[in-house]
């Protein structure tokens, strides 16, 4: 027997040839520090199983859990001009959207969709916060003013999942702009008596708060979603104060009359469905045999980095 050729030729061998293990099987809960199975949390649809910590979650697995089977149709939004400040810090800004679109795969901070909830015909909007924060420019407005049409053409509810970290800074006052024209956006809708809900996010802060975020016929949030202006850090330092507990998330604001419902996001597909025909003259009571959503897909759930916004 060759001591050498038999043990430990094989035993070097194996340690140059172990495979290593993927990094994305498991998530941290940035609230208890459990470890999560990936695919465990995406049929879980990004909330800890652990301690209810509701982790970000893409628009796009977003909606595969919301409507009827899953299945919605992408509505087109019109294109801005691209770099229109010629903006540049530390690098470009048409280097920066390019570096977003490898890493999310998305086009821009917000995805529009139209399909059915309950059976009842919706428009649907979110804002991706791995997309520069979510930050509401030019694009963002185009999208909500394409999500208002869409919804007043057929003569539906639109239900909107706001998520951003505020405006745009590389489109100056462009993107402050986009303030009143999504409030024409939700004019729109209420002149022709169509419901809109929105579903506050974390974070929801800065001009996001200040136009569309809040001028819903509902109001539900993610349980400990930050929702704000000016964030309580900012706060603190300008009145020299400590803030109350729980200043600004959900629940404080719930409990102080800005909010209608804290919701699950597990829960809020048969919320949305309740809502939406009641607010329709319909029968709230859906038949059992409603098509379930699709929670299966783990690549469509992607964490998201915590940027600026306070956790």
């Amino acid at each position: 027997m060759n001591w050498i050729s038999n043990y430990v030729r094989p035993k070097i061998g194996s340690l140059f040839n172990r495979r290593e293990v993927p990094e994305n099987l498991w998530t941290k809960c940035d609230e208890c520090g459990s470890m999560l199975f990936h695919r465990e949390l995406a049929e879980n649809q990004n909330v800890c199983t652990q301690c209810g910590n509701h982790m970000p979650i893409t628009p796009r697995a977003r909606f595969r859990a919301l409507f009827d089977g899953g299945a919605f149709t992408e509505i087109p939004v019109t294109a801005p001009t691209p770099d229109p400040l010629q903006f540049r810090d530390q690098k470009k800004y048409p280097d920066r959207l390019r570096a977003a679109q490898r890493e999310t795969g998305e086009k821009e901070a917000m995805l529009v969709v139209q399909g059915e909830i309950g059976r009842v015909p919706v428009v649907a909007a979110g804002q991706d916060f791995t997309f520069m924060a979510g930050s509401m420019g030019m694009y963002v407005g185009n999208a909500i003013l394409a999500a208002a049409t869409r919804a007043v053409e057929r003569r539906c509810p639109l239900v909107l999942f706001s998520a951003a970290g505020g405006a745009r800074m590389q489109e100056g006052i462009l993107s402050l702009m986009q303030m009143p024209r999504t409030t024409v956006a939700v004019e729109m809708l209420k002149e022709a008596g169509l419901p809109y809900i929105v579903i506050l996010t974390h974070p929801t802060t800065g001009g996001v708060t200040a136009s569309y975020a809040m001028l819903g016929d509902v109001h539900i949030a993610e349980p400990g979603a930050l929702i704000c202006f000016a964030g309580p850090r900012v706060i603190e330092q300008t009145i020299r104060e400590k803030l109350p507990e729980g200043f600004q998330r959900a629940e404080y604001l719930l409990d102080h009359g800005m909010l209608d419902r804290v919701t699950d996001r597990r829960h809020q597909r048969e919320e949305l469905t309740v809502i939406l025909r009641m607010l329709l003259g319909l029968d709230p009571a859906v038949q059992a045999d409603l098509p379930p959503p699709v929670l299966s897909n783990a690549a469509a759930v992607a964490t998201q980095p915590a940027a600026s916004a306070e956790r």
